[in-house]
């Protein structure tokens, strides 16, 4: 089996019977959720359903559950959380194991509900640059501080039985503008770029799954990262990094043209999967149709990390909770 190049999202609460038949055809590799597909426990599990029934196997589902800004699951259905950089400042010298209990305690409310992928952890340094939409999202200020929260994280996703999904590859922190609206560029110096940013990913090159930036490094090319064989070549030669390289989705505003020719861009720059959101039916079906399906070198990435997927270990939650609490000062939650 090979499955389709690309990581989809559902329009409702429910899949609808054209999406059903859409992706028993197309078969994307995984699916992602959004607020909007989020109600209550049952219904959650319920739409994890319909999109691993819709394929025949038990297909990843991921989503953004970073804590702070960025969190789709909100009470009741989930813990309100710090944002991650203030709670790495407020752990202090525990911020290593306070961010393990908390993405824990993540990974214990994602895969309770079906979920058993996050788009977390962040690797990009944070810098005097780095645009607000961004820098609390972030772990710190230094490479080596970055890799040893990352690493903590990366394990208590794993442990909980949640594929964590590393971000943004080769690193998103001198970025002064949002990609989400605007195409940035990053015009440090190889040298800096080497020593920080991507050095941060290079520690971290054995993780499963990874998402592109989609920043223009004028040092290296004229094009974004997602769709530059250039940094393509980079990610996976300098850096080394082998897991499965999902795009950023592909319908942020710094990438220009047609959904269709961006998801065939990122395919053919040497992305393995293309993340699409928030999109009509007809333009997931226009992006599956230009991904086409996997590549072989693709399959195998996807393949090694579906086998990291292990039952979650045991996890005393009230004890976490106390511990994580005693770290913080009794400040975890936003």
């Amino acid at each position: 089996m090979t499955y389709g190049a690309t990581i989809l999202d559902a329009e409702g609460l429910r899949l609808s019977a054209d999406e059903k038949a859409f992706f028993r055809d197309a078969d994307p590799f995984g699916f992602i959720l959004f607020a909007r597909n989020l109600e209550d426990v049952e219904q959650i599990q319920a739409l994890c359903g319909d999109f691993r029934e819709a394929v025949g196997r038990n297909a990843p589902i991921t989503i953004d559950q970073e804590g702070g800004r960025v969190q789709r699951l909100r009470k009741p259905l989930a813990r309100n959380w710090l944002p991650p950089l203030e709670h790495v400042q407020l752990a202090g010298e525990d911020a290593v194991r306070a961010m393990y209990l908390r993405y824990r305690l993540i990974a214990h409310e994602l895969y309770t509900l079906g979920i058993d992928s996050n788009c977390a952890p962040i690797a990009d340094v944070a810098c005097m640059e780095t645009h607000e939409f961004l820098k609390n999202r972030c772990y710190g200020t230094s490479a080596a501080t970055v890799v040893r929260i990352v690493r903590a994280v990366a394990n208590a996703h794993l442990d909980g039985g949640v594929l964590p999904v590393l971000k943004h590859i080769p690193g998103h922190g001198r970025a002064a503008a949002d990609s989400h609206l605007d195409l940035p560029h990053v015009a440090s110096h190889p040298d800096v770029l080497e020593q920080s940013d991507f050095a941060a990913f290079q520690a971290l090159n054995g993780l499963p799954l990874g998402m592109t930036a989609h920043l223009v490094y004028d040092a290296y090319d004229d094009r974004p990262a997602t769709i530059s064989p250039v940094m393509m070549r980079l990610i996976r030669e300098r850096i080394g990094f082998d897991g499965l390289v999902m795009t950023d989705d592909i319908s942020m505003k710094a990438l220009q043209g047609s959904l269709a020719d961006n998801a065939r861009a990122s395919i053919n720059a040497g992305c393995d999967v293309v993340l699409l959101c928030n999109a009509s039916l007809e333009e997931r079906i226009a992006v599956a149709e230009a991904a086409g399906a996997m590549t072989a070198a693709a399959q195998t990435r996807a393949e090694r990390a579906l086998a990291a997927r292990r039952p979650p270990a045991a996890l005393d939650i009230l004890s976490a909770e106390r511990e994580l609490a005693a770290l913080m000062g009794g400040q975890v939650y936003g």
